[in-house]
């Protein structure tokens, strides 16, 4: 059974970590979707991998099970947000990318829904308790929002911004009131 003391790591990390493309292309997903290292995209590649993984182990199975299994994770990732429609395709699934889980994550939905006007200043709204998801106060800006939940994304209701959101100005230092 394992020791909970012991836990796994979630997320693999890259076979050649050094390769210039590759680092370019992380630096570019952590600045687009505000991550505070790369093991977060490790982690969505992982997922993602494993949702691949799945449907290509259903290409191999008998016909009248495979559309019970195919239908099931068809929904689930339906449900998930990481698909655009219930009549998606095996191979709608073999295309998706860490990007499409990403988008799924509340930090970039408090962005996209004006919430926040950085990335970086929705991971800290959702870190210091300001955002709910269905009235439930999250603070994890890596938590996955189901379709469904997507509209019930808000301010905390005891938070100081519930009634005043984030404008342009606020939070800025200016350099003129600073002082030398």
């Amino acid at each position: 059974m394992g020791d909970p003391r012991k836990s796994r790591r979630k997320w693999e990390g890259p076979g050649m970590p050094w390769l210039s493309q590759a680092l370019k292309s992380e630096q570019k997903i952590m600045g687009d979707y505000g991550l505070r290292n790369k093991k977060e995209i490790w982690l969505a590649r992982t997922i993602v991998t494993g949702y691949r993984h799945m449907a290509r182990s259903l290409l191999a199975l008998p016909p009248a099970e495979r559309a019970v299994r195919e239908k099931q994770l068809l929904g689930k990732l339906y449900k998930l947000g990481l698909l655009k429609s219930e009549q998606s395709t095996i191979d709608d699934i073999l295309g998706l990318e860490e990007e499409s889980l990403l988008e799924r994550r509340l930090q970039t939905i408090v962005h996209r829904k004006g919430l926040a006007r950085t990335m970086y200043q929705a991971r800290q709204l959702i870190v210091h308790g300001h955002i709910a998801v269905g009235g439930r106060k999250i603070t994890s800006p890596g938590y996955i929002v189901k379709r469904d939940e997507e509209d019930s994304i808000d301010f905390y209701p005891t938070s100081p911004f519930k009634n005043n959101p984030p404008t342009a100005g606020q939070g800025e230092v200016n350099v003129e009131q600073k002082g030398n």
